[in-house]
C-alpha cells in the first residue's frame, strides 16, 4: 500500500515521528475535518513542509508560511538540446550575470508591473511600506532552495525507466526552463504582521519566528482580520506569479527562445475547495494542488531529475485533498549540510559541514551540469532522490514528461537572503 493511516490522516512515504506529530498538532488546534502528508514532507515552522490541512472555519497564517505563494513555473521552449550543448557555459554565465539572486537587485531601476498600480495596496496593513520593498525586490529569484534551471526532456520508455538515472541526451530531446521561488520580503513581512495582529500585537511589531514545535496560528476566516489576511496573502499570490512569469522572460530571452509549454503553480497557499461535499479552507504547505488534469511540476535536487505531471481521478487523489509532493524532501538540516558560520581571520567562513562542495561540483560535472551559485546545504545529498519517493504517489497523476537538469543558477552561499522561510 502506498499510503497508511496515522493518527486519522493519510501518510504517504516514511516520516519521521515529529513530522506527523506536527500535522497532528494543526489538526487538532484547528478540529480540521481533512489533513494530509505528502512523500516528501519534514518539520517546518508550525506545519511540516508537505502538510495539507483543511479547515473548515479557519485560515493559518503559520500554515501557508512565510514564503506566500512559493511556487513553480516551468516552460518547454522551442529548443532542443543540440542547440545549446555546445554554448551551455555561455548560456548559464548569461542567466546568472541577468537573473538577480538574493536581496541584491543588479538592475538599475526597478522593474514596473500593473500590479503596482492596484489599490489594494492602500487596504492592507503597512502597504506603503510593503509597496515600496514589493518593487525593489520584484523579479528576484532569493536564496535557500530558489533556483532557475535549465532542463532536457527524457523521452520514451515506461514510467520506472524514465525515472532511472539516463545516459547521454538526445539532440533532438526538448530544453525546458524552470524557476522556483515565491513572494519574497512581501510575503515574509505580511505573515509577519498578520502572526503578529493575531496574537494582539500591532503589524509594526516584529515578531520571531519561534521554534518548529510552534502551535499553529489560526484566524476565524469570517472575522474582519480573516478576511484582511486573505486578500494580503492573495495579492502576494499575484505578486509571486507576476515575479515567475517575469524571470522565465527574462532567461528565455537570453536564450533566444520562446514557450510552447507551461506549468505555473503555487504551493504554499490557501484555497477554498469542495471536499467530501463540504467547503474547506486548505492550507498547503509545501504540496502541490493537484486536480484531475491539472498540471503540476515537482522538482528534484539540482542533481537529480524533475518531473511534470497531470492529475487523475481516484479514491488516493480524493484522500491526498488533490495534492501531490513539491520536491523530493530535504534529510539534511542546512546547519548540518553547510556548517556554522565562524570568523576565520577577517572573513566569516562556513566550517564542520558534511557535506564538501568540491566533491558535489565533481559530481556535478560528471554528469554534464553546469552550476551557477550553490552551497553545501542545497547538494543533492541533503535531499531523497526524486525517482524514489514519487511512486508513492504514482496512482494520483500521470508522468508528462521527465526532466533531467543541464544548468542551475541558484544564489551564492554566502547571499544574504532573510525571505527564504
Amino acid at each position: 500500500m502506498p499510503f497508511r493511516i496515522r493518527e486519522s490522516f493519510p501518510v504517504w512515504g516514511e516520516h519521521e515521528t515529529g513530522t506527523i506529530q506536527q500535522l497532528l498538532r494543526c489538526v487538532r488546534a484547528g478540529d480540521a475535518p481533512a489533513a494530509a502528508l505528502m512523500a516528501d514532507g519534514h518539520m517546518g515552522y508550525s506545519q511540516p513542509i508537505g502538510g495539507v490541512v483543511g479547515y473548515d472555519r479557519y485560515v493559518s497564517p503559520s500554515g501557508v508560511g512565510y514564503d506566500i505563494a512559493c511556487g513553480n513555473k516551468a516552460v518547454r521552449t522551442d529548443l532542443c538540446w543540440g542547440d545549446i550543448r555546445r554554448h551551455l557555459p555561455r548560456l548559464m554565465d548569461r542567466i546568472w550575470a541577468t537573473i538577480p539572486f538574493g536581496t541584491a537587485r543588479k538592475r538599475v531601476r526597478p522593474v514596473d508591473h500593473e500590479l503596482f498600480d492596484d489599490p489594494i495596496w492602500r487596504d492592507i496593513p503597512q502597504g506603503a511600506q510593503l509597496h515600496t520593498l514589493a518593487r525593489k525586490q520584484f523579479g528576484t529569484v532569493g536564496g535557500g532552495n530558489h533556483f532557475v534551471d535549465l532542463l532536457v526532456e527524457i523521452t520514451g520508455g515506461d514510467q520506472r525507466s524514465l525515472l532511472r538515472r539516463a545516459g547521454a541526451l538526445p539532440e533532438r530531446a526538448p530544453v525546458w526552463v524552470a524557476v522556483h521561488f515565491g513572494s519574497r520580503g512581501l510575503g515574509h513581512q505580511i505573515a509577519t504582521n498578520f502572526l503578529g495582529l493575531a496574537t494582539g500585537r500591532p503589524a509594526e511589531d516584529q515578531v520571531p519566528a519561534g521554534s518548529m514545535e510552534n502551535g499553529p496560528t489560526l484566524i476565524p476566516v469570517d472575522s474582519d482580520l480573516g478576511q484582511a489576511y486573505l486578500a494580503a496573502m492573495h495579492l502576494a499570490g499575484r505578486y509571486a506569479y507576476a515575479g515567475r512569469d517575469q524571470v522565465v522572460d527574462q532567461v528565455l530571452d537570453a536564450l533566444g527562445a520562446r514557450a510552447t509549454f507551461t506549468v505555473h503553480n503555487h504551493h504554499n497557499f490557501a484555497w477554498l475547495e469542495e471536499h467530501g461535499g463540504r467547503k474547506l479552507w486548505v492550507i498547503r504547505k509545501g504540496a502541490t494542488p493537484l486536480w484531475p488534469g491539472q498540471l503540476g511540476f515537482i522538482g528534484g535536487s539540482m542533481g537529480d531529475i524533475s518531473v511534470v505531471v497531470r492529475g487523475v481521478e481516484g479514491p488516493e487523489s480524493a484522500l491526498a485533498l488533490y495534492s501531490t509532493m513539491h520536491g523530493a524532501g530535504r534529510v539534511m538540516s542546512r546547519t548540518r549540510a553547510a556548517g556554522r558560520w565562524k570568523h576565520r581571520g577577517p572573513k566569516l567562513v562556513r566550517a564542520g559541514g558534511a557535506v564538501h562542495m568540491k566533491s558535489v561540483l565533481k559530481d556535478l560535472e560528471s554528469q554534464g551540469i553546469e552550476l551557477r551559485g550553490g552551497g553545501p546545504d542545497e547538494a543533492p545529498a541533503v535531499y531523497r532522490r526524486l525517482g524514489k519517493v514519487l511512486p508513492f504517489h504514482s496512482p494520483t497523476f500521470d508522468v508528462l514528461a521527465v526532466l533531467r537538469p543541464v544548468g542551475v543558477a541558484m544564489a551564492p552561499p554566502e547571499a544574504e537572503d532573510p525571505y527564504r522561510d
